[in-house]
């Protein structure tokens, strides 16, 4: 997959917190997002349609506001066990958070890095400078699904699920161009992560892996 080259001297990421740059599977340059080795489409379940406007205002959370051309559907249900259910919780707002960074053009917007610590928040900085380089941001639909939460004693979990970004492209901000892009395997992103329930009581994640054009993640 061929990827505007400044971007990818700007991601030099780590193995355990790697994000990186396309256009939902296509070969041109463009800076679509792809949290890589860090939408839209119906789901055909229950669905949690978040409508990219607001996050939780409790405790000294931060707000979420993104623009309206943004949505999210997260199609992971509450499990029914409190610490799983935090977990899925704050790991909508992370991502959500990575993507106000991005429209804001804030590489250490405090939002995000809020909900992310370590090698992971270092490798989520350097994919924000490459929109910022760019001077692109994400728009469309975002659809997240196939969660599969763990929790480890009271303060280590993970979290696997999929990303469908059939939907989802970049928009150049000089002109508002949004480079559509057409749909292949790798518009559907496995993720993978580890979290940590800091002093907070926040499920920050410390640790960001990915595989595009799963198999597992097809639709």
């Amino acid at each position: 997959m061929n990827r505007r080259p400044t971007l990818l001297a700007a991601l030099a990421l780590t193995a355990t917190a790697a994000l990186t740059l396309s256009a939902c599977g296509s070969d041109d340059d463009s800076p679509a997002k792809d949290k890589d080795a860090i939408a839209g489409a119906d789901t055909g379940g229950k669905k949690s349609a978040s409508p990219a406007t607001s996050a939780p205002a409790s405790d000294d959370r931060p707000k979420i506001e993104l623009p309206s051309d943004l949505s999210y559907t997260f199609d992971w249900p509450k499990t029914g066990d409190k610490e799983k259910d935090a977990v899925l919780a704050d790991s909508e707002q992370s991502i959500k958070a990575v993507d106000m960074a991005i429209v804001n053009q804030d590489p250490l917007d405090k939002a995000y890095l809020y909900y992310y610590e370590g090698e992971a928040a270092a490798g989520t900085e350097e994919f924000i400078k490459a929109y910022v380089e760019a001077k692109a941001r994400v728009t469309g639909a975002y659809s997240y699904y196939d969660a599969d939460v763990q929790v480890s004693g009271q303060d280590a979990a993970s979290l696997v699920y999929c990303e469908d970004q059939s939907k989802a492209f970049d928009m150049y901000l000089k002109d508002k161009k949004v480079n559509k892009t057409p749909v292949t395997k790798n518009s559907y992103v496995l993720y993978s992560t580890k979290l940590r329930k800091n002093e907070k009581g926040v499920w920050a994640v410390t640790k960001l892996l990915s595989q595009r054009g799963s198999d597992k993640c097809q639709r």
